[in-house]
């Protein structure tokens, strides 16, 4: 009887020997003469434990892990092939407590599945959202976005429906879908995992809101440092076409939708969604001035819905469920779950997902363990480079977009970036000025000077230089580019330093 073993190809798996596992286990089972499929799956998420090794023993999935090359003998030899004890067995991979406790709607497959067998896509509810979306007028599938409640997960939480609704209503001869792919935040890597582990999501959401708005094409903007991704996306997309999941005849409804994708250049500023359509034509990538919208005016100036990879990735959940399914998670406003990532100096660190309005205590302390170094966090950074430093004492709030933004931060793309009591606050605000400095586009003056001219008051604020009179500028300085840039770049870039002076003002003294 055939035995299967999962090794993540997920290349957060593959950076810390996932390959060698997988070889050392081939290996192993022909020296053995036992009959075993090797499966390389995407990540569960559970960073901590990769490579996570998992058997399709009698009792379900068992997880062994972190597993190194040298560990593989011994495993065969404790009968891990039947699920059998060892040091590195983590029992039932759904019962491992940090995996326990998520909600895993847009992530149900990732880990699970063969990420570019169609087959297995299928047989997991793969197309289940599409087909009934060809069931349904355009306007019937853009409304059951609107009920779910879904918003941009790309960071500025605009409501997805609304956005898809001003396309649908456009009236143009050609109309595009075009996914922001350009994962940059610090500390986010969702996109990336979904992408790698279960590509054809990412495809049949485009398809999705393709149908929605009328639109016959859709462009993958993907940031040039995820190799992985794009080899996995590339291998997707000819597969898909060639099944009649793409192309000129999506499921043999005779409607037509395709995907073409493009490489980035290594910009930060292309996450912004206009800087990435100027890309997208062949431009420099500058952000553009709005209006016209995207929604109206964008790719080629025709009608573009413009969303990131977790916004789409959430559809076709959405359109297989019903709106009103996904809309019973989270609360408020904030609707639905969100694949948090935890990063920095955290125990367990990974990808979470649970409904939006969990707090940041829960997820950091409870789920990620709380520090790697053991010692108490100092501060918690979410929603990537331009977030805002939150202290411990915050760490109750709810992780939702208007709970965080009451609390002077930003959900962002969920990136949580954990610090402990060692950090130095004041370098980290310099940093963020500092990024700003370096991944401005250069089209708006409070951006491009004012991030240059920001590093400088910082570092005459730490060397003691008219410590008074120089933290004065410095706030009069971040006012200014909040409200005067052209786009979140410069206008976010004020919320790192503006916290780190409000809650940790000791770090700012002189050196």
């Amino acid at each position: 009887m055939t035995v299967t073993v999962f090794v993540p190809r997920d290349s957060a798996a593959r950076s810390v020997g996932a390959d060698a596992v997988a070889e050392a286990i081939v290996a192993a089972a022909a020296a053995g003469k036992h009959d075993v499929r090797v499966v390389r799956n995407g990540s569960r998420g559970m960073l901590w434990l990769e490579p996570l090794v998992e058997v399709a023993a009698p009792a379900g999935r068992i997880a062994y892990g972190p597993v190194a090359p040298a560990d593989v003998p011994g495993l065969f030899a404790a009968g891990f092939l039947r699920g059998g004890d060892h040091a590195l067995r983590q029992g039932a991979t759904a019962a491992i407590p940090y995996f326990a406790r998520q909600t895993r709607l847009t992530f149900a497959r990732v880990g699970v599945t063969d990420p570019l067998c169609l087959d297995d896509y299928a047989a997991h509810d793969g197309l289940a959202g599409l087909r009934r979306a060809l069931a349904l007028e355009p306007a019937a599938i853009v409304e059951q976005v609107v009920a779910s409640g879904l918003r941009g997960r790309g960071g500025a939480g605009f409501p997805a429906g609304i956005k898809w609704r001003t396309v649908l209503q456009c009236a143009a001869d050609q109309k595009y879908v075009a996914v922001n792919a350009d994962e940059g935040d610090s500390g986010t890597f969702s996109d990336r995992m979904v992408m790698e582990g279960d590509p054809y999501l990412l495809l049949e959401g485009m398809a999705i809101a393709g149908l929605a708005v009328g639109a016959t094409e859709g462009w993958i903007y993907l940031r040039s440092e995820y190799p992985d991704a794009r080899t996995v996306l590339v291998a997707a997309i000819q597969r898909a076409r060639a099944a009649g999941w793409l192309g000129d005849d999506l499921l043999g409804s005779g409607r037509r939708f395709d995907v073409q994708l493009r490489i980035g250049a290594g910009s930060y500023v292309c996450g912004e969604e206009t800087a990435m359509l100027e890309s997208l034509e062949g431009k420099r990538g500058i952000v553009r001035a709005k209006p016209p919208l995207p929604a109206i005016e964008g790719l080629w100036g025709k009608p573009t819905v413009v969303n990131n990879v977790m916004t789409l990735a959430a559809v076709p959940w959405i359109l297989q469920h019903g709106g009103a399914a996904y809309a019973a998670h989270g609360t408020g406003r904030s609707r639905g779950t969100l694949p948090f990532q935890l990063a920095g100096n955290v125990r367990r660190g990974g990808l979470v997902e649970v409904p939006l309005g969990t707090s940041l205590r829960t997820l950091v302390e409870e789920i990620g363990g709380g520090t790697a170094s053991g010692r108490p966090v100092r501060a918690v950074q979410v929603g990537g480079p331009l977030g805002s430093y939150l202290p411990a004492s915050r760490l109750d709030v709810a992780a939702d977009y208007e709970a965080l933004a009451a609390a002077g931060g930003l959900l962002g793309h969920g990136g949580i970036v954990v610090f402990d009591d060692t950090v130095d606050m004041a370098a980290m605000a310099r940093y963020a000025m500092e990024f700003c400095a370096i991944e401005s586009c250069g089209k708006c003056t409070p951006c491009r000077i004012g991030s240059t001219r920001g590093v400088e008051v910082i570092d005459r604020i730490t060397a003691g230089d008219r410590r008074e009179a120089n933290l004065a500028l410095l706030r009069d300085l971040c006012t200014t580019m909040k409200d005067a840039s052209l786009c979140a770049m410069g206008g976010l870039t004020p919320l790192p330093v503006l916290s780190a002076l409000e809650h940790f003002p000791e770090d700012f003294a002189r050196r």
